[in-house]
């Protein structure tokens, strides 16, 4: 029997080697595999052949930006059934937080999909998308992440956003719990700020809150780098989260305030510096 698979990839970032390469041609195939398995109206061959047209200058998001338009074309016009389509294609999620390698970089253009088109009715028979949109970031963010994909939303949609992620604050799945914070971030690495965050981030806050003592490290790691691109902006509020979180907490805790505050203690603040004397391991 014939399974949706991964292209093979490097556990980690090999020096010289392109990161768009993770992009090429074998994750094209794969792509188009996985797709023939759970759509049987799939044009295979002529989506492999456009997909690898032009493809060598682009870097590795342009890549996956340009997959996703192909897969706009190749995949049933109305956009809840294309997610449909794309979900059904799905590898399994992923069993642990640590060492899953390059590989699931691969659904790079499915994030890309539902950054894209996620949000216009237009392209849903007139339907407002957004709960599947949200449904697949929910699955999509067990496989990779949905940190670049949630963006857009978080920007045209943020109340319906937030209210989601509060309720996934609470969710088994530390994948989903993680892209709750990281997702959130006024300046995530790689995608696209958040002007309303960088201005005002107390919005985000009762995420953070709600993880701020989550049982993975994964998770926590994710809310400390969050809080650090709080200081950069808003640095009193940061310093007055981290000196509330500081009453009874845990080592854990004074481990993620700080290395939360490791920006503004660099730079010799010392609000900073005394928070971070006061979170040291008791």
């Amino acid at each position: 029997m014939t399974f949706p698979r991964l292209p093979k990839a490097a556990s980690s970032i090999q020096k010289g080697t392109p990161l768009k390469l993770l992009l090429g041609a074998e994750a094209i195939e794969c792509l188009a595999h996985n797709i023939s398995l759970a759509h049987k109206e799939f044009d295979g061959p002529s989506f492999k052949k456009e997909a690898l047209e032009g493809l060598e200058p682009l870097g590795l998001l342009e890549r996956g930006q340009r997959l996703a338009s192909l897969l706009r074309h190749h995949l049933p016009g109305r956009y809840s059934e294309a997610i449909g389509v794309l979900l059904a294609s799905l590898t399994p999620p992923l069993t642990r937080t640590e060492g899953n390698g390059l590989e699931v970089l691969f659904y790079i253009p499915h994030i890309s999909f539902v950054a894209q088109y996620g949000l216009d009715p237009e392209g849903n028979g007139g339907q407002d998308p957004f709960e599947v949109s949200m449904s697949a970031q929910y699955q999509l963010t067990k496989r990779f992440s949905a940190e670049f994909s949630i963006r857009p939303f978080l920007i045209h949609e943020q109340a319906r956003t937030l209210s989601k992620l509060t309720e996934w604050t609470a969710d088994p799945d530390p994948h989903v719990r993680r892209l709750c914070s990281e997702g959130t971030r006024p300046r995530l690495p790689w995608a696209a700020r958040i002007p309303a965050f960088i201005e005002n981030p107390k919005p985000v806050l009762p995420l953070l809150e709600a993880l701020k003592d989550d049982p993975s490290p994964y998770v926590r790691r994710s809310v400390a780098n969050h809080l650090g691109d709080i200081a950069k902006d808003n640095a009193e509020l940061a310093f007055e989260v981290c000196d509330r979180w500081l009453a009874g907490a845990s080592n854990e805790l004074r481990g993620l305030i700080r290395h939360a505050l490791r920006y503004p203690a660099k730079k010799g603040d010392r609000v900073a510096l005394r928070l971070r004397s006061a979170a040291k391991a008791q």
